[in-house]
C-alpha cells in the first residue's frame, strides 16, 4: 500500500546519510573530528525504515484484513538489490587492482554476505571495528546496516501478521514488549560484548520498533490536532537531540544503549510532530534537503568503497583538489544510480519476472566471481614474489604446543625440551610473540628449556591491571593476577635467561605509531594500566621487578623494534603500481629513525635505567636502521619483508633479531664458564 509523501523524512534522510559521509570522511576542524557522532546517521535511518514499514503493512492489514508477501518483498527487492549490485559490480576492478590476497579473500566474503543480508554478523565474527581506523579499508563494512535492515524486513511482517491477526488486541503491548527487551539487550551487550552489540539485530531492533511503534499509534489513533504548542516546540527539541548525538557522541560512547534513545528520540518527536507551519519541517522539506534525501541510499552504498580505495590509494591525503573530486565523484556516481537504476527499477512498468531474473543473474555471476577469488586465494600470483611470502601467516601465531594450541595468548604453559634444567624464558607482548616459533629452534638446539609468556599488549608490569578504557573492564588475561603468578614462577627461578621485550612505546605513551609520513596507526590506544599496588606507573613495575630477577638470573631486555605505520605490503604493492616510481627497485620503502628515536625516548630512559652485571640488552634499530649516513629504517630488501604489518615482525625479521640474541646467549655462555 502506498503511503503518502512526506518530503520531511527526505529531509531527515538527508541529514543520516550527510553525518554518515562526514563521519567517514574523518573531516577534522582546530584538530577536532567534526561529527564525531556521525555514526548516528545509521541509527535515523533504522527508525525511518521501521516507521515505514510498519505503516505500509499495518495499513493494507486494516484495509484488506491481507497481507501480500510477495508484493512487500518484490518492493523491497526493487528498492535495495539494482544498486547495491552495480555498486558492487563496479567495485571489483579497483578490489582487483588494489586489494592485497588477503584483502581480496575479505573483500569477497564480505561481498558474499551482503548478499545473503548476514554481513553485519559476518564483520562482527571476523573482528572488524566500525568507526576504527582500520575499518576504512574495507569497502564493504557499512553493508552491516543494510543487513540489519533485511534481517528486518524477513522477520518482521510475520510477526506482525501472526499478532495482528491472533492477538490484535495485545499488539501494541507485543511491540512495546520487544522494544524494551531489544533496548535492554543492547545496553548490556554494549558493556560488554560492545562488537556484537553494535552489528547484532536484536541489540538494534528496538531502533526500528521505535518507529514501528509511532506507525502503529498515527494509524489506530491519529496525530493529536491539539496541542498546537507542542507542535512548534517539539521538532526543534527534535533536531537539538539529534545535533547534540551528532557532536558529543564518540567512539567511547556505549552504543547501542540507553544513550542512543536521544537520537531517537529526537528522530521520532520530528516525524510525530511535524507539520508544514513549522521552521524545522519547512527546512527539511527545502529543495536541497529533499535532493539529498532522494538519493540519500546511492550516496550510502558509493560513498564507503569510494573512501576505502582512496584511503588505501592515499589519494586524497592532504590533497585539498583531490579531496573534492572524490567528493565531487560520489556524488555524480549517487545521482546517476538514482535516476538510472533505482528509479526504473523501482518502475512498475517492469515486470517482476524480468527483474527478479535481471537480480538473479547478477547475484549468480557475483557468488561465482566472489567465490572463485576465495577458492583462487585471492589470485596470489598477480602481485610480487616478496609480497606472497608469509602472506597469511600471522608470525605471532606460528608457535604451537604439543597440544597443537597456540603459544601466544595462552594462559597455560607452553614448555619446550623440558628434559634439560637449562631454561630460557620468554616474555612480553605480540612483538616478542612473532620472533618465538623461530627462536625455539634456536634455543632447543643449544640444550636449553625454552618456556613463553606472552600476551596481547601484556608486557611485565606487576601490581597493574590492564583496562579497557571505554568498559573499565580487566582483561581475562593481562590483568594482576596474571603478573603475580608469573612473578611467584619467576622468583623461584635461579641462573636462567629471562627475555623482556615488547610495545614500550604505545605502553607509555598511550598511543599507536604515527611515522609522520602518512602511516598512521588507529589513533590513541584503547587500553591502560591501572595500578593495583605500591607503585605510581608501569615504569617504576617493570624497572624494580626486574632488578629483583637480575639478582639470581640473566636479564635480556630487548629494546622498541622500529615501527613502520604504512601497512607495508600494501604500500609496496602501490608503489610498484606507481608508473611514476620507476626507479622503485632502487628506492626502498624506509621510516624515518629522527621520528623512531623520539617515540621510543621514554622506553629508552626506562632500559638504560635497569643496570647490573646481570643485564643484558639488544638494539633491534642497528638492524634495521642506517644511524650513519641515510638516518633510515629499512623495511624490506630484494627478497623479503622484515615487517608482517604495521609494526610486527615477519619471518625475515624474526630471523635477524634472533640472530643477535642466540650471539647474547652465547655470551652469557661464556661469561658463566
Amino acid at each position: 500500500m502506498k503511503l503518502d509523501y512526506r518530503p520531511e523524512i527526505d529531509g531527515l534522510r538527508a541529514i543520516a546519510v550527510g553525518a554518515v559521509i562526514i563521519y567517514h570522511a574523518q573531516i577534522n576542524i582546530f584538530g577536532q573530528k567534526l561529527f564525531q557522532g556521525g555514526f548516528i546517521g545509521v541509527d535515523i535511518f533504522f527508525v525511518i525504515s521501521g516507521y515505514l514499514i510498519t505503516s505500509i503493512i499495518l495499513k493494507e492489514l486494516i484495509a484488506t484484513k491481507s497481507f501480500s508477501f510477495r508484493y512487500f518483498y518484490e518492493r523491497r527487492v526493487r528498492r535495495i538489490l539494482p544498486v547495491l549490485l552495480f555498486v558492487i559490480f563496479a567495485s571489483l576492478p579497483l578490489a582487483w587492482i588494489y586489494l592485497l590476497p588477503d584483502t581480496f579473500i575479505d573483500f569477497s566474503k564480505s561481498v558474499l554476505y551482503s548478499l545473503g543480508f548476514s554481513s553485519n554478523y559476518y564483520f562482527w565474527y571476523s573482528g572488524q571495528e566500525y568507526g576504527a581506523e582500520k575499518g576504512i579499508f574495507i569497502p564493504f563494512l557499512h553493508t552491516w546496516s543494510l543487513s540489519v535492515e533485511e534481517q528486518f524486513y524477513i522477520i518482521f511482517p510475520v510477526i506482525l501478521l501472526i499478532s495482528f491477526k491472533y492477538f490484535k488486541k495485545y499488539l501494541i503491548h507485543i511491540l512495546i514488549l520487544c522494544f524494551f527487551i531489544s533496548l535492554i539487550l543492547a545496553a548490556w551487550t554494549s558493556r560488554n560484548h560492545a562488537s556484537l552489540s553494535f552489528y547484532a539485530f536484536p541489540t538494534r531492533a528496538w531502533e526500528l520498533l521505535a518507529g514501528s511503534i509511532m506507525a502503529y499509534f498515527e494509524i489506530n489513533f491519529g496525530k493529536k490536532k491539539k496541542h498546537k504548542i507542542l507542535k512548534f516546540i517539539m521538532p526543534s527539541i527534535g533536531i537539538i537531540l539529534i545535533t547534540h548525538s551528532l557532536f558529543f557522541f564518540s567512539h567511547k560512547t556505549f552504543h547501542p544503549s540507553y544513550y542512543t534513545l536521544s537520537p531517537i528520540i529526537g528522530t521520532c518527536l520530528i516525524i510525530w510532530f511535524s507539520n508544514k507551519d513549522e521552521i524545522i519541517t519547512k527546512l527539511l522539506s527545502t529543495r536541497i534537503f529533499n535532493g539529498v534525501g532522494k538519493i540519500s541510499y546511492s550516496l550510502y552504498l558509493w560513498h564507503y568503497p569510494l573512501f576505502a580505495f582512496a584511503q588505501m590509494t592515499e589519494f586524497a591525503q592532504g590533497n585539498t583538489v583531490n579531496k573534492i573530486l572524490l567528493a565531487f565523484t560520489v556524488l555524480i556516481l549517487s545521482i546517476f544510480s538514482y535516476y538510472f537504476i533505482e528509479q526504473p527499477f523501482r518502475s512498475k512498468n517492469k515486470k517482476p519476472k524480468l527483474l527478479l531474473g535481471t537480480i538473479l543473474v547478477f547475484i549468480l555471476s557475483l557468488s561465482f566471481v566472489n567465490s572463485s577469488i576465495i577458492f583462487k586465494e585471492g589470485y596470489k600470483n598477480r602481485v610480487p614474489q616478496i609480497i606472497q611470502k608469509d602472506l597469511n601467516i600471522k608470525p605471532w601465531n606460528l608457535l604451537k604446543n604439543s597440544k597443537g594450541e597456540d603459544c601466544f595468548n595462552n594462559s597455560r604453559d607452553c614448555k619446550f625440551n623440558t628434559d634439560s634444567n637449562k631454561k630460557i624464558y620468554i616474555i612480553g607482548d605480540s612483538h616478542i610473540a612473532a620472533i618465538m616459533f623461530d627462536l625455539k629452534s634456536r634455543v632447543v638446539k643449544k640444550q636449553y628449556q625454552f618456556i613463553t609468556k606472552t600476551f596481547g599488549g601484556c608486557l611485565y608490569f606487576p601490581e597493574f591491571d590492564l583496562i579497557t578504557k571505554k568498559t573499565k573492564k580487566i582483561n581475562e588475561k593481562c590483568n594482576n593476577e596474571y603478573f603475580q603468578n608469573l612473578k611467584q614462577i619467576l622468583s623461584k627461578e635461579n641462573n636462567s635467561i629471562i627475555i623482556f621485550g615488547g610495545r614500550l612505546p604505545v605502553y607509555i605513551s598511550k598511543y599507536h605509531f604515527n611515522n609522520k609520513e602518512g602511516g598512521v596507526e588507529a589513533g590513541k590506544w584503547d587500553f591502560e594500566y591501572v595500578a593495583r599496588g605500591k607503585y605510581k606507573n608501569i615504569q617504576q613495575s617493570f624497572k624494580n621487578e626486574i632488578l629483583k630477577l637480575a639478582k639470581k638470573n640473566e636479564i635480556i631486555l630487548i629494546y622498541p623494534i622500529p615501527e613502520v605505520g604504512w601497512k607495508l605490503r600494501l604500500k609496496i604493492w602501490l608503489e610498484r603500481n606507481n608508473k611514476f616510481n620507476e626507479n622503485f627497485e632502487t628506492n626502498r620503502i624506509t621510516t624515518s629513525y629522527k621520528v623512531y628515536k623520539e617515540r621510543s625516548e621514554s622506553s629508552f630512559e626506562l632500559l638504560n635505567s635497569i643496570k647490573g652485571i646481570n643485564i643484558s640488552r639488544i638494539y633491534p634499530h642497528t638492524l634495521f636502521c642506517d644511524t650513519a649516513v641515510k638516518d633510515r629504517c629499512l623495511t624490506h630488501d630484494d627478497e623479503d619483508i622484515f615487517y608482517y604489518d604495521t609494526d610486527h615482525l615477519s619471518s625475515r625479521g624474526a630471523e635477524l633479531l634472533n640472530e643477535m640474541l642466540i650471539k647474547e646467549i652465547e655470551k652469557i655462555e661464556l661469561k658463566r664458564k
